[in-house]
């Protein structure tokens, strides 16, 4: 079934309308802070500690795949940053930081009073280390010694691997033809486990060029090809 995880490349959908501003409403912006600094607190980075209670890992997989995971219809229903809120409180609710019912009881507080609880300003260590993982990131690359199963120039066949809460694999690409453009120097995390899905732990990428023609029946000849970063876990060799 083709559901939020297929929406890339697909044909007959509805003329997109395209939102170019970045933040809708000033909530949004609170969300993106929020965001930023669970990454920048999760525990599974090298920095130096601070007085913050956050003990979990959280990385942009983790986001994605809490987004990802909402229920179909919901998913198409909300925006961009409402998928992101969705995905942020029921990490904190399923990790013990909260429970629904006070999640719930709290919104309809903030509900009638959008100031409460407000506070300006911060510690000064939390901050300190947000302002470092912004500056520095948190790198997939890893050094291990697995060697790439596919060379350049090999025709490769993509796989249809089981989608349950997230893949970084488009389903436009799926059970297609395409030919190894680039093998990627060293090997790379996802920083989450995706499951059946296939990738978390570090292996190869490549970058995989496929004619339109092979991904859609009706794109006829042209001079243009597509590209595509894929994970080695994504790929078979071509019969």
């Amino acid at each position: 079934m083709k559901l939020q995880h297929y929406l890339g490349g697909l044909e007959g959908l509805e003329p997109v309308q395209l939102e170019t501003r970045v933040f809708v409403a000033p909530w949004e912006q609170r969300i993106f802070g929020i965001h930023t600094a669970m990454m920048a607190l999760s525990s599974h980075l090298e920095m130096k500690p601070t007085a913050s209670k956050f003990r979990d890992i959280w990385t942009w997989a983790d986001l994605r795949k809490g987004a990802e995971s909402m229920n179909p219809f919901d998913y198409f229903k909300f925006r961009y940053y409402e998928k992101w809120l969705n995905g942020i409180s029921g990490f904190f609710v399923a990790n013990g930081y909260i429970t629904q019912e006070e999640l719930q009881a709290r919104t309809e507080e903030f509900s009638k009073k959008p100031d409460l609880g407000y506070r300006p300003g911060g510690d000064a260590s939390i901050d300190e280390r947000v302002i470092t993982y912004l500056r520095d990131g948190d790198s997939p690359l890893r050094e291990t010694n697995l060697k790439p199963r596919f060379e350049e120039g090999e025709t490769v066949m993509v796989r249809d691997v089981p989608t349950t809460e997230h893949t970084r694999l488009p389903g436009y690409l799926r059970k297609h033809r395409g030919v190894i453009h680039t093998v990627y120097p060293g090997t790379y995390v996802y920083l989450c486990s995706t499951g059946p899905d296939g990738i978390g732990p570090a292996m190869p990428v490549y970058c995989v060029q496929f004619d339109p023609s092979e991904l859609w029946e009706d794109a006829g000849e042209s001079n243009s090809v597509i590209y595509a970063d894929l994970y080695e876990a994504y790929m078979d060799k071509a019969d």
